[in-house]
């Protein structure tokens, strides 16, 4: 909490010039345009955390170095400190100066990478995000996390600025950029798709569960909205397999949720599972799903299972990285799952209803049909990995930002 006062207090002081210990060298400027992100960072507890630094890793990996790739790191007042050779500036939006102080480390690269969700830029909707594209000296590009059906004045106006004022606009779906297009009048020319990255899971592992019980997974953030009491309720109509599943529901309650409420509304889902007669098939993991963790559990799913209650989400990355990992997918009929899933990898389901998502989850787990949908989900799990997703991001950089020649230092 000190250390993110005293940025608050003074932003400007945060950022720092790229040193030679963190692995940059003349020559790796030269052969690659440099590359500034702007977002949330480990060990920030964030999906946008996790993607960019995961984006971050496989984009060195794709070079060859991790030489011209720095984070501008959003802060919290509560974030945790971080030690990341790769952070040049840490800023606190909100906080007076900021968005010059972002500017201005933005400014020693060639590219500056937004990753944009609406609640991590302050106030507002983070409308001041518009001032530090103003200050923007080189090409940008913005990463769209999420693109409401039903955005409000403010977000709208927001969310048309950002891509008025991008070189790119990425998008991580068809239906994303579908929407983009229909909903925001943005300009095609600008819109690319590249998918959101995956993991995938050491080759060696596969689907084992506990005493022979295939396993079911959900894993994210807890809290309402994500359908877990259907999810709950679904396996009452599971109870006659022989043996049962095992259904994990992994990842910490989400803090918004914890604040207002601590831990109830976890104990409720427990007490469901037991009024649901179905205690003995449910394990509740309270533990944050970093990726090594995330590929123990992964490793050892028969099927992933997405029951949102959600009819709006055009990305989802665990969907992503559950067919990264060759699962089958059993999910509720939200966009971007409609998408992905058209290709045989899984089933769609009606959201909110128990017995079409149970007769789902019986299909995977018994018949033929879960190792079809295994199959297409390796197939289209290949061109998911992060590496890949790496690759078509350098593309788009190397369009976009002209390699700047040697300088001294």
């Amino acid at each position: 909490m000190r250390e993110a006062t005293e940025m608050h207090r003074a932003t400007s002081a945060t950022v720092r010039p790229p040193l030679a210990k963190d692995g940059w060298s003349n020559s790796e400027w030269i052969s690659h345009p440099t590359v500034a992100f702007l977002s949330t960072y480990l060990p920030s507890r964030c999906g946008i955390a996790s993607f960019t630094h995961s984006l971050a890793n496989a984009l060195a990996q794709v070079r060859g170095s991790g030489g011209g790739l720095g984070v501008i790191r959003l802060m919290g007042e509560d974030a945790p400190a971080d030690n990341s050779h790769r952070v040049v500036a840490r800023v606190v939006p909100g906080s007076p100066g900021w968005a010059g102080a972002a500017a201005a480390a933005a400014a020693r690269f060639d590219l500056l990478s937004i990753q944009h969700e609406y609640g991590i830029y302050g106030p507002d909707d983070g409308i001041a995000l518009l001032d530090l594209l103003g200050r923007a000296a080189g090409p940008v590009i913005t990463t769209l996390h999420t693109i409401p059906a039903w955005p409000s004045p403010r977000q709208r106006l927001i969310l048309n600025e950002l891509a008025a004022r991008s070189a790119r606009v990425m998008v991580m779906a068809e239906v994303a950029r579908r929407r983009l297009l229909e909903r925001y009048r943005v300009d095609p020319e600008r819109v690319v798709v590249i998918p959101h990255g995956a993991p995938g899971v050491p080759p060696h592992q596969g689907p084992s569960g506990e005493h022979g019980r295939p396993v079911v997974l959900t894993w994210g953030l807890i809290g309402p909205g994500k359908g877990i009491e259907t999810a709950i309720s679904a396996l009452r109509h599971l109870r006659h397999l022989d043996p049962p599943p095992l259904y994990l529901i992994c990842g910490q309650t989400h803090p918004n949720v914890r604040r207002a409420q601590g831990e109830s509304y976890r104990r409720g889902l427990e007490r469901l599972a037991v009024r649901a007669q179905v205690a003995h098939m449910v394990r509740f993991v309270d533990q944050y799903m970093d990726e090594e963790t995330l590929g123990g559990h992964l490793g050892r799913a028969a099927v992933v299972l997405l029951p949102y209650d959600s009819v709006d989400q055009v990305t989802s990355g665990v969907l992503v990285e559950a067919l990264g990992a060759g699962r089958p997918v059993v999910a509720t009929s939200f966009p971007h799952a409609v998408e992905a899933l058209a290709g045989g990898a899984g089933r769609v389901v009606p959201r909110q209803d128990p017995e079409a998502m149970a007769a789902a989850l019986a299909a995977m787990l018994r018949g033929p049909e879960g190792a079809e949908a295994a199959r297409a989900a390796r197939a289209a799990g290949a061109s998911l990995l992060w590496p890949a997703v790496a690759s078509r991001f350098e593309a788009e950089v190397q369009r976009l930002a002209a390699p700047r020649p040697a300088r001294s230092r």
